[in-house]
């Protein structure tokens, strides 16, 4: 087992002043990193033997630099600084298991209140890895950025992708405590963010990928502004300005020069619905360059009781750019540390492409946005601002998309 010896060293007997003083040359920096160790002498169940204490590491703390060079293990700072603290049970998972029996004997060795510890199986999240270890492996490889890189399920990169915490909170409550290994997939713990922002992001208009339109029949001389709903199904939430103008942009998937039956957007032929204009654009023109749609010239027209569209878009009009970061899943496996399924190790199972950053436009009433603060795209997905940030230019991250009736092609 990591840090214990099923055999006696043969310093197990060595002296104690002799032992104090190496344990003096070792915090004075005399000795190698590597060459020597203080262990705790105990004989324990199973025939371990003798926990490592203290270590040699010359590598600069980051907070205390290279005031010390030596640094104490799990097994002797886990039981005393729970003591210290007066915790009445320490929780931990099912592979510390084997460890109780030092923690025990350590605070019972010292004369001092000894904490109960109970152990529970790790929750495991599918397509990622939970790892310190394997965490600090993928940065050290420059797979991901940091430890609060959004494509990571660590608490501080759920708290950059947008994830509030309240959402994390009841999906462990959901989960509950068990001693089986779990594993669990990630669209539960999007489910949880979902029911939360739901009622707590704001709803706005923004393009992804935007589709320029010009409307020949303006019915106004100037630009005007809306007033919408924050949130449509709870007016007393308050509402935000919007700008409508003769030229607006609507997403560039919303428009099919191929009619497809089963496509309910714009075509050529089909008009679509502007949400919150109460009018429809019909195409009369598509300009092209370099035989990719540029632009749309379309006719607006009024919905009536004996013509509706099919289908309402979301648009933009007098748009602020900003950069939005889609995130995909990091591993291509479901258990990328399974050695049948990726025998060549969890880094060769690392997915291509799990980030894309999009050149987006929102309507300007966001822009004077926080970080943090969360929104409700619609007909996209909740995203949320990004630390990137700087004043005039908006990073948003994808938190989780909407959830779709995979059934209707609106």
């Amino acid at each position: 087992m990591k840090g214990f010896t099923t055999e006696p060293s043969k310093w197990r007997n060595r002296p104690i002043e002799e032992s104090l003083q190496l344990f003096e040359d070792m915090k004075n920096g005399k000795i190698d990193e590597g060459a020597a160790t203080l262990r705790m002498k105990i004989t324990l169940e199973e025939g371990k033997m003798d926990p490592v204490a203290y270590r040699i590491k010359f590598i600069p703390h980051h907070r205390t630099g290279t005031k010390w060079c030596i640094y104490p293990t799990y097994d002797y700072t886990h039981c005393l600084c729970d003591s210290l603290e007066d915790i009445t049970h320490s929780l931990c998972t099912k592979e510390f298991q084997s460890r109780r029996s030092s923690y025990y004997w350590l605070c019972n060795a010292l004369n001092i209140y000894c904490p109960v510890q109970w152990e529970y199986a790790r929750l495991n999240v599918n397509y990622t890895v939970v790892s310190k270890r394997k965490i600090n492996k993928l940065i050290t490889e420059n797979i991901v950025n940091d430890w609060d890189d959004p494509r990571l399920f660590t608490l501080s990169a759920l708290r950059r992708k947008g994830y509030p915490a309240e959402a994390i909170n009841n999906f462990c409550a959901q989960m509950g405590l068990t001693g089986a290994q779990t594993s669990i997939d990630p669209a539960a713990l999007e489910a949880s963010a979902r029911d939360v922002l739901n009622l707590a992001a704001s709803r706005t208009m923004a393009v992804l990928e935007p589709l320029k339109i010009t409307i020949l029949d303006y019915p106004h001389d100037r630009p005007i502004q809306l007033s919408v709903p924050n949130f449509p199904n709870v007016p007393e939430k308050g509402e935000h300005m919007i700008w409508f103008d003769r030229v607006v942009y609507i997403e560039r998937t919303d428009f099919m020069e191929n009619t497809d039956k089963s496509f309910r957007r714009l075509t050529p032929g089909q008009p679509v619905g502007l949400k919150y204009i109460g009018s429809m654009l019909r195409v009369e023109s598509v300009v092209r360059k370099s035989g990719t749609v540029e632009e749309l010239v379309c006719r607006i027209e009024p919905c009536t009781a004996t013509e509706k569209p099919k289908a309402y878009v979301h648009w933009v009009a007098k748009p602020c750019p900003v950069e939005v970061r889609l995130y995909e899943k990091l591993f291509m496996h479901k258990n990328p540390e399974d050695s049948n399924d990726v025998p060549n190790g969890f880094l060769s199972d690392c997915a291509s492409d799990t980030i894309r950053s999009l050149c987006g436009y929102v309507d300007a009433h966001v822009m004077n946005s926080k970080v943090y603060d969360k929104y409700q795209f619609e007909r996209i997905g909740y995203f949320s601002v990004d630390p990137d940030s700087r004043n005039g230019q908006l990073v948003f991250n994808r938190t989780v998309t909407l959830k779709e009736d995979t059934g209707k092609n609106i």
